[in-house]
């Protein structure tokens, strides 16, 4: 299936995890990808992998939480690729804290990197597809639909990539703009953000695993993969009526 021949895709925070995966997934259908990342050295090679299957990539490297270097982003891959067809909001941070053992500093920085973030790039995206349409796709999360009180600043950011997908995208629509905008919501899934965030428990990392791998009815995390082909399904043309949605794929975690 090619479904993305001649799109041009940006995702931000794609140097590994989901990100990464679906870079790789949309590559292969035949999009050109512009991969961002903090770390551009990593950007830099998760694209040379693309490109060394004879596919197209870029790498970037964006702090997601700067205004103008959003603007300026999205200003050059317009440039270079004529368009922009699909925004991927993915990049994101998390830690395991309670409410009382969370510091200003580590909300707001949280808030800026998992929401703000968000906010500026369906806004710039929004200004550079509305005439000739395209697709944004934010990364949100299960936290936005179930409350766990390791995260409540992750869950209180995930949450409100939730109400402003709907809100722009619901906004899109009225305003006759052929943009259409939607939220993924994944699970527990395979990569280094979970890892680093339950690895930071401590003695009780082991405890804390075990017991979500125990209340995901399909018995474990998803892989990267598993996730990034849901996503390519709501930046697809199959996806043509979904609006302000919010897709979760979680293994059957918020079912029981």
């Amino acid at each position: 299936m090619m479904r993305f021949t001649g799109k041009s895709v940006l995702i931000t925070g794609a140097a590994r995890g989901i990100g990464l995966a679906a870079a790789q997934e949309f590559a292969r259908e035949g999009a050109s990808v512009t991969i961002t990342d903090i770390d551009a050295e990593e950007a830099e090679h998760a694209a040379g992998a693309i490109r060394a299957e004879g596919l197209k990539a870029e790498a970037r490297r964006q702090d997601v939480a700067d205004e103008t270097a959003w603007e300026a982003l999205v200003a050059e891959v317009v440039a270079r690729e004529g368009k922009l067809d699909i925004l991927v909001n993915n990049a994101g941070m998390g830690f395991l804290k309670s409410v009382v053992d969370t510091d200003i500093a580590e909300w707001q920085r949280l808030m800026a990197v998992n929401l703000e973030s968000v906010f500026l790039g369906v806004r710039v995206g929004i200004a550079a597809m509305k005439e000739r349409g395209g697709v944004i796709v934010n990364v949100a999360s299960i936290a936005a639909n179930v409350a766990e009180p390791l995260f409540p600043a992750y869950n209180a950011s995930k949450a409100g990539v939730a109400m402003l997908t709907k809100a722009v995208a619901v906004d899109c629509a009225r305003n006759g703009w052929p943009v259409r905008i939607n939220s993924l919501h994944p699970g527990y899934c395979e990569t280094k953000l979970v890892a680093d965030a339950v690895g930071a428990l401590g003695e009780e990392a082991a405890g804390f695993a075990a017991a979500t791998a125990a209340a995901i009815p399909l018995g474990r995390m998803a892989t990267t993969r598993e996730i990034a082909r849901p996503l390519l399904f709501l930046a697809s043309d199959d996806a043509a009526y979904m609006c302000g949605s919010e897709l979760i794929v979680d293994g059957g975690y918020t079912a029981i």
